[in-house]
């Protein structure tokens, strides 16, 4: 379902460098303490974790989660929850709400008692839930099957891809926490084009630092992930197979997948070629 509200969405490097280190500051960093965060900060977080364990919700469903009879007390959540999300603008006050940050973002409309907008987590939600909120990973299997639509690629093939990789799905905590693998200085096996394809997922989005798409947002965090699968510490080994084809447990039974990423692959290998053909042109002259 498209998003009613065009939201700002930047790439992978906007999230590391910008809506991270923000989220961080307005609502809690990672291995912080409950009792270090003031009430605010609680209050987020505890909304965003309880959002990550459902999908799309008003804030009247979400309140009816955890206050089932006391319809005043239920009331009152749910005006926390609302001004926890879409900030405060009243008694001459005013503070912004984690949709304007874009951790959350708005997704349809409830028609049961009216009409009611629904929320759900972004993805940059997602990853700032996975960075900070200290999930085990049954919650994030959780995540993985509530928002199996938003990133396909990945959630949607999470118990497929656990079949195949097993915990090397939780990697992508490591994005989570900002690491973008896009570090020349990263040594691998000799033969595994890791530092190139990673660079090639920036270099793909790098137009899109202000604003994406979220099925563009999707595809990216999507390569990144598949790609991450590609590193391994440098070490002597004569185990085989080498290269791209380290990926062909996880491709193999699943063609669709594997169409997408040999896509990719041979549209970062076009992008090489051409840049070779620039420098070697260069020097003929």
């Amino acid at each position: 379902m498209p998003l009613e509200n065009n939201y700002a969405f930047g790439n992978l490097q906007n999230y590391k460098l910008y809506l991270r280190p923000n989220a961080h500051t307005h609502y809690g960093y990672p291995f912080t303490k409950k009792s270090s965060l003031n009430k605010h900060q609680q209050n987020v977080q505890n909304l965003l974790k309880l959002m990550s364990k459902n999908e799309s919700k008003t804030t009247w469903d979400l309140a009816k989660i955890t206050i089932s009879n006391d319809i005043s007390k239920l009331r009152e959540r749910e005006k926390i929850y609302r001004r926890l999300l879409v900030g405060r603008k009243d008694k001459g006050k005013h503070s912004n709400g984690i949709l304007d940050l874009g951790l959350v973002v708005k997704d349809g409309k409830s028609l049961k008692t009216g009409i009611s907008d629904k929320y759900r987590l972004s993805l940059y939600g997602i990853l700032y839930c996975i960075d900070v909120l200290d999930l085990n990973s049954n919650e994030i299997d959780k995540i993985a099957e509530k928002y199996s639509h938003i990133l396909p690629k990945v959630f949607g093939k999470w118990n497929y891809l656990k079949s195949k990789i097993g915990n090397k799905v939780y990697g992508i905590k490591f994005l989570a926490n900002g690491l973008l693998a896009d570090n020349p200085q990263i040594q691998v096996q000799t033969g595994i084009p890791f530092y190139e394809l990673m660079s090639y997922v920036h270099i793909k989005y790098q137009k899109n630092f202000e604003h994406i798409s979220e099925e563009k947002l999707a595809d990216q965090i999507s390569y990144w992930f598949y790609v991450n699968l590609l590193y391994y510490p440098t070490q002597k080994t004569d185990s085989k197979p080498m290269g791209i084809k380290l990926l062909d447990p996880v491709f193999d039974t699943d063609k669709e997948l594997k169409k997408w990423f040999s896509l990719f692959f041979k549209e970062s290998a076009q992008y090489y070629h051409e840049r070779y053909t620039i420098l070697k042109k260069s020097t003929s002259n």
